[in-house]
């Protein structure tokens, strides 16, 4: 997992539900931690593109439901500014499951687009990603 430059717009609080953009399985997940979140305390955590996440799969095929995976946020609603000063926002929000803490996915087609910042952070991604804006 690589740094991210400029400043990242978090859109996503914890209890957030997050459809997916892979074949995994899992169709919805639900926001339960931001990896690597400092925040002030008492302050609820949110996830922004290219974060690491862990969520629990509401709804998908039964064998993986109920379980917690770990997720990277690779599209998002809210606005975000890149460093060349070009404002930046998808039509959804979107994850793709992970095997592990490494970056590598799950599953092996992404449905639309993956943020440039998603990509350039977790290279395992951006291997299988076909769109990256």
């Amino acid at each position: 997992m690589k740094a991210i430059t400029g400043h990242k717009v978090r859109g996503l609080p914890v209890g957030a539900e997050i459809p997916t953009c892979d074949n995994s399985g899992a169709k919805i997940v639900k926001l339960i931690s931001v990896k690597g979140h400092k925040t002030v305390r008492r302050r609820i955590a949110s996830a922004g593109v290219g974060d690491l996440i862990k969520a629990s799969v509401i709804k998908g095929r039964p064998e993986i439901r109920k379980q917690v995976v770990l997720a990277v946020v690779v599209r998002q609603k809210k606005e975000y500014r890149r460093p060349d000063g070009t404002r930046i926002k998808f039509e959804d929000n979107a994850v793709i499951i992970l095997k592990d803490d490494k970056g590598t996915p799950k599953g092996t087609i992404f449905k639309g687009a993956v943020a440039k910042e998603a990509a350039e952070r977790w290279p395992g991604i951006s291997k299988v990603s076909s769109i990256v804006v």
